[in-house]
This record gives C-alpha cells, sequence and structure tokens, in this order.
C-alpha cells in the first residue's frame, strides 16, 4: 500500500482546495493518469499517479482543503511495502481529456467523467457524438435517461401561490353593485439563504487585498498626450499584423516602464526580463498570456514573480483609479481610457490631442513623492515622444 503525500507546489503555498477527483475508490490507475485537480492560491494543479495500482482510500472531499505534507490517496501495489511512502508530483495543470478504461482512450471532460462517476457510469458504455468519439454532457444525460427514464427540470426557487376567485354570482334583473376588483396574488419566496466558502482565487483574492491595506499608499495622477504614439502605432499595426500578432498600445507602456531608470530595480509588469526584449516581443508575450488566461491554463510561474504592474483598466472604462499595490510588490500604474480632447499646441492653436490619465500608487515606506513623480515624467516623455525611447533601448 502506497501512501502519497501532497507534495509541495511552491510558492510557499501550505493548503490548496481539491477541485474535482478523477477518481474513486476501487479504480484502477496507471502511471501519470489524473488523480485530482487542486486549486491553490495561485493557479490550479493537477496531481498524478506515479504507479500502477487501485485506490483504496481519498483523504478529502471535494471542495475539502488539503494540506501540503499530508495523505492525500492510497494506492493499493503489487511491487511496493506497506511503509513505502511517496509524494504526489505536481504538475502545471493542463487539459486532459482522457482517461484509460480497458485498453483503448474514452475521450471525456474533467467536468463529463466527474458526472459519470457521481451517477456510478461507466465511459466505456456510452457512445460518444462529439468530435472523434468524444463523450459529451449531453450523452451521458441522454444515456441516464435510458436507464432512469425521464430527467425532471430543477425546481423553481419561487413559485407563485394562486387565490382562488370569487364564484360567478347568478345573473340579476337589478344592476349588481360595483364590487373593487381582487387583489393580484403575491409570489412566495420559497428559497433559502446559502452561504458559499471562499475558494481558490476569490480566497486568495481576500488575502492579498487584505495584506495590501496594511501599505501606506502614495498616490500620483498625470496625463499623457498619446498624438505621435497613436500614429506610430497605426504605422506598425500593419507590420505586426502580418507577424500574426495584434499590436496594442500596452507593449509600449510596458516597454517605457522598464526603459525608464528607477532605484527599485527590474520592473516587470505581467512579463518578465522586459529589458531583455522589443516592443514587439513584448507584444507576442502579451498574445501568448492572454491566451492561457482565456483558457484558465496561467500556471504559478505566470503569475509570481512580479515586482511592479500596470493595470489597463482603460480597455473597460474608466479615467482615473486608485490602484491597490499586489505586495511584495512595491508600485502599480492603472492606465485609463485614450480620449480625443481639446489642448492648446505649441503655436497656441487648440488642436485634437489623443489624452490618457495614468494614476500611480507606490509604497511609500520605500519610494518617495519625489522619484515616483521623476518617473512618472520620463515614461510620459517616452511616449509622448516615442523616438526619444529609441535611444535608451536596449
Amino acid at each position: 500500500m502506497v501512501q502519497f503525500k501532497l507534495s509541495d507546489i511552491g510558492e510557499g503555498i501550505m493548503e490548496v482546495t481539491v477541485k474535482e477527483w478523477y477518481v474513486k475508490e476501487g479504480d484502477r490507475v496507471s502511471q501519470f493518469d489524473s488523480i485530482c485537480e487542486v486549486q491553490s492560491d495561485k493557479a490550479s494543479v493537477t496531481i498524478t499517479s506515479r504507479y500502477d495500482g487501485i485506490i483504496r482510500r481519498l483523504y478529502y472531499e471535494a471542495d475539502a482543503t488539503a494540506l501540503v505534507g499530508k495523505p492525500l490517496v492510497d494506492i493499493e501495489t503489487e511491487s511496493l511495502s506497506q511503509e513505502d511512502v511517496v509524494e504526489t508530483p505536481a504538475m502545471a495543470r493542463e487539459e486532459h481529456t482522457h482517461q484509460e478504461i480497458k485498453g483503448h482512450k474514452t475521450q471525456a471532460t474533467p467536468a463529463v467523467r466527474r458526472l459519470a462517476m457521481e451517477n456510478n457510469i461507466k465511459l466505456s458504455e456510452v457512445v460518444g457524438t462529439g468530435k472523434d468519439g468524444r463523450i459529451l454532457k449531453e450523452d451521458i444525460l441522454n444515456f441516464l435517461a435510458k436507464q432512469t427514464g425521464a430527467i425532471l427540470p430543477p425546481a423553481p426557487l419561487f413559485q407563485e401561490v394562486q387565490t382562488p376567485g370569487p364564484a360567478a354570482a347568478p345573473p340579476l334583473s337589478a344592476p349588481a353593485a360595483v364590487r373593487p376588483p381582487p387583489a393580484a396574488p403575491r409570489p412566495v419566496f420559497t428559497g433559502k439563504d446559502v452561504t458559499e466558502p471562499l475558494k481558490g482565487f476569490h480566497k486568495a483574492m481576500v488575502k492579498t487585498m487584505t495584506a495590501a491595506l496594511k501599505i501606506p499608499h502614495f498616490g500620483y495622477c498625470d496625463e499623457v498626450d498619446l498624438s505621435r504614439l497613436v500614429l506610430l502605432r497605426s504605422e506598425l499595426k500593419p507590420v505586426a499584423e502580418r507577424r500574426g500578432i495584434k499590436l496594442s498600445y500596452l507593449p509600449f507602456f510596458i516597454k517605457a516602464a522598464r526603459t525608464s531608470p528607477s532605484s527599485q530595480g527590474l520592473l516587470v509588469p505581467s512579463v518578465k526580463s522586459v529589458q531583455l526584449l522589443s516592443v514587439f516581443q513584448v507584444a507576442q508575450e502579451l498574445t501568448r498570456l492572454q491566451a492561457l488566461g482565456a483558457t484558465g491554463q496561467l500556471g504559478t510561474a505566470e503569475l509570481s514573480g512580479g515586482t511592479f504592474t500596470l493595470s489597463n483598466i482603460g480597455s473597460i472604462g474608466g479615467t482615473y483609479a486608485k490602484p491597490v499595490i499586489l505586495p511584495p510588490e512595491v508600485a502599480i500604474g492603472a492606465l485609463g481610457k485614450i480620449q480625443v480632447l481639446p489642448r492648446f499646441g505649441p503655436d497656441g492653436q487648440v488642436k485634437a490631442a489623443h489624452i490618457m490619465k495614468v494614476s500611480w500608487s507606490a509604497d511609500h515606506r520605500l519610494i518617495d513623492g519625489a522619484t515616483m513623480c521623476r518617473f512618472s515624467n520620463l515614461w510620459r516623455e517616452y511616449l509622448e515622444n516615442p523616438a526619444s525611447m529609441l535611444l535608451d533601448l536596449k
């Protein structure tokens, strides 16, 4: 019997939430089969088996909190003694869409496998109607319907209670007195309040923001005329598209932040080693990170290690913001939306300018106001005159 212990997944994480079990007690597993998925404060991690054997015990229920270094599952094997204790290897979350069943691979997502397991359905008995024979949720529901009859829809959260109306009065020869209309029936709410525990990223956000509010924030706001950058981007955008990259303004903002000198060392706004990347390479890395985020595959490596953050709140809306520093970082900038506003030009004439507001927050224990102001001034100068940034690019 091998007792698996939950291994250390880094970043000082001491506990995780068991999001989903891919096996149940009595199931046979092979090496590298997915056992469960856990959610840490940083990312999702899939736990895999290192041995062939039979699952004899699951130490946690789904949505329970598992502790690093404590037993996770027991696996009965033939080659190992009962005293053997093995820690489970953890790997970055991937989309595991198959499992071994009787010598062939049945394709199904973790959610479909969980639905089948909860209803004691063997996937090998279900005919998949998806691409390449993939088993869909509808296939499980149809299979279940054939076994149990009809699937009842969920009960509504509230019901309307109808009160019987007054009986119809017999016709009278004399005019009847005018009666007030009956009161409309009031809907009766039969739902119950449910308390949901904080889990995963929500739990991490509570911890992070609570720690962030302990930092003495220093705020600083300014506006940047991006008219020249708008023209430059319009010239470079077709070039980037021919290379398969959508060029936004954010790579310029990130590169300008890295090029600006600072006593705090390397500035890493979501992208590693910005000082070694060109503007186009920054755009490539942003595209990669956005693709991972859209599929929920951002791992610990992509969500940690930053010292400086740029929040592009303007892509959603808003002009000014009061960004909160993410510990252990020391500064953060919030970028507002770009607006076309009237401004006076060098000749004293009013012209249309592309204006963006920027709001900085810095840890006042480490960064004083003058340092933040000088940094913002140079960052603004690079963006208002993009050609000048070429002199300091590396």
